[in-house]
């Protein structure tokens, strides 16, 4: 009889191989219906007019990429409205008053120089501003009424609006940026200031940290997260300065207060990774020792717990180098977070977070590089979108507000450093 088992043993290995591939080919398949290709919604706006001009010494042309900020101020311009009303986006559901993003306009003019422009920005949030409770997650222009989308409100617009207002005010007061020595913009701004400082203040439990509430992820959340936290512990600092500044003892002592808890609470439960949710422990061992401990995962918010947002520290410079390994994706930019759907897509707003916090640091290498990534994937029209998905094209809405503020900021935190809370 003829013997086919070394026949049989040869073949084995193709056999698996074809196997594996199969299987890996359904499992794609799969992933890609549950996450299909995000696409672009427009190129950009079009008849968008021209930059206003810097009020500063400084120009566009001194700062770094040219073209990409000049084109990022053109979009700005386009987004904000004549009574200070910033769109997140020109089309469909970006076409809202994010407060979080409306912020980061405003001291993106600020780091230039553009108070005119920075000052209808605030004025429009001073307008819409909430009398108690939390800010909106979004606001319709330009009337300002919340949107009836179910959105739940967020409480991280009050730390957000809170570092704009300081931003602008300490950029309008610094020497070396051409302005006069001024407390108009904090005084004029103050009752919004009060009431978001206030509301960060009732919302400090036992444990020293607030209750759980949507962030920028803007989903239902059952755990306090660092999306929260960190925008609230640079929004009291700021605070802070501006209470100080105004002669207003009574926040002062309250606020202090409440920032120290914070601060304490978040390096308690978030520390030294911080994650996106606590740390929790999941094992009992003897006492004195650690238990185990199950972190959540990385997130990109936690580039808000250093420069410019916050004081430089060494634990926090180590935790936002590891969370960019953690989240950059294949196509080299990153992904909100470690729990977020694993579709291989990069978000624009993260990625140039990262890009503000190396500039900020002082880690040229990495802003210049997050820089050029996001100016190579920039629309025909030359506007950031949200998105760059796995084929590299740009994707979701364009221009985003968010990212093209966050960029500006970058350029100008490499030409001259920007002031920390």
């Amino acid at each position: 009889m003829r013997d086919n088992s070394a026949r049989r043993v040869r073949w084995f290995p193709y056999a698996v191989i074809a196997l594996l591939l199969a299987v890996l080919a359904t499992g794609t398949a799969a992933n890609l219906r549950r996450n299909p290709q995000p696409q672009l919604v427009a190129e950009g706006i079009t008849g968008r007019a021209g930059p206003t001009a810097l009020e500063s010494p400084t120009d566009e042309a001194d700062l770094a990429r040219p073209e990409l900020i000049r084109d990022a101020l053109i979009d700005l311009d386009a987004l904000t409205l004549p009574d200070g009303a910033t769109l997140a986006g020109w089309n469909g559901p970006w076409r809202f008053v994010w407060p979080r993003d409306a912020s980061f306009v405003a001291a993106a003019r600020c780091s230039i120089g553009q108070y005119a422009e920075a000052d209808k920005v605030l004025g429009f949030l001073n307008k819409i501003r909430p009398s108690k409770g939390r800010w909106a997650a979004r606001y319709s222009a330009p009337d300002g009424n919340e949107p009836q989308d179910g959105r739940e409100p967020q409480l991280d617009g009050s730390g957000w609006v809170l570092w704009a207002t300081w931003f602008c005010g300490e950029a309008q007061s610094s020497p070396n940026r051409g302005g006069a020595e001024s407390t108009t913009t904090l005084t004029k701004y103050w009752p919004m200031v009060k009431e978001s400082g206030d509301q960060i203040v009732a919302e400090i439990q036992q444990t020293g940290l607030p209750d759980p509430s949507p962030d920028y992820w803007e989903r239902p959340e059952d755990q306090v997260t660092l999306g929260t936290i960190a925008p609230l512990l640079t929004g009291l600092r700021s605070g802070l300065a501006i209470a100080r500044t105004l002669n207003h003892s009574d926040e002062v002592a309250h606020w202090q207060t409440a920032l120290e808890r914070l601060t304490e609470a978040t390096d308690k439960h978030f520390g030294p990774t911080y994650p996106r949710t606590p740390a929790r422990a999941v094992s009992f061992v003897e006492p004195g020792v650690e238990p185990a401990t199950l972190q959540g995962g990385a997130d990109a918010i936690v580039t808000v717990l250093g420069p410019p947002f916050a004081p430089a520290r060494d634990v926090v410079t180590k935790a936002i180098e590891h969370t960019r390994d953690v989240l950059t994706q294949p196509n080299g930019g990153v992904t909100p977070g470690e729990e977020w759907r694993t579709d291989g897509v990069s978000w624009t707003p993260q990625t140039a977070l990262f890009a503000l916090s190396a500039a900020a640091r002082g880690d040229r290498s990495t802003a210049n590089e997050l820089l050029a990534w996001l100016d190579s994937h920039r629309t025909t029209t030359g506007s950031l979108p949200e998105k760059v998905n796995r084929d590299l094209k740009p994707a979701g809405g364009a221009p985003l507000a968010w990212t093209t503020a966050l960029v500006v900021l970058t350029a100008s935190a490499l030409d001259h450093p920007l002031p920390i809370p």
